[in-house]
């Protein structure tokens, strides 16, 4: 992903993962880099940030994607994900 937008560092929550970017006639494997943050001064939203590595990507031009969340929000999605967890382990483990 050598033409990122985002900036990725020792910070970022995952630097390489798997991806797809689906649309009405394409669906695309990739790998992706996804980032938590807020300001670190005055923060009023928590920012879940992520890029699709478009070096593969052949229907979108290079774009980052971010949504801004209050702090209910990025809780109900960290309950989501911890639950959802669970279940592929337990899936996993059987």
């Amino acid at each position: 992903m050598a033409d990122r937008l985002m900036k990725v560092n020792a910070y970022t929550t995952l630097d390489l993962v798997d991806a797809v970017a689906t649309g009405h006639e394409f669906e695309t494997e990739s790998l992706a880099v996804v980032n938590a943050t807020a300001d670190r001064e005055d923060p009023d939203c928590v920012r879940l940030q992520f890029e699709l590595d478009n070096m593969t990507e052949e229907h979108l031009p290079a774009h980052m994607e971010e949504l801004q969340l209050t702090p209910d929000q990025a809780r109900d999605i960290a309950s989501d994900l911890e639950k959802h967890a669970a279940r592929v382990e337990d899936a996993t483990d059987e």
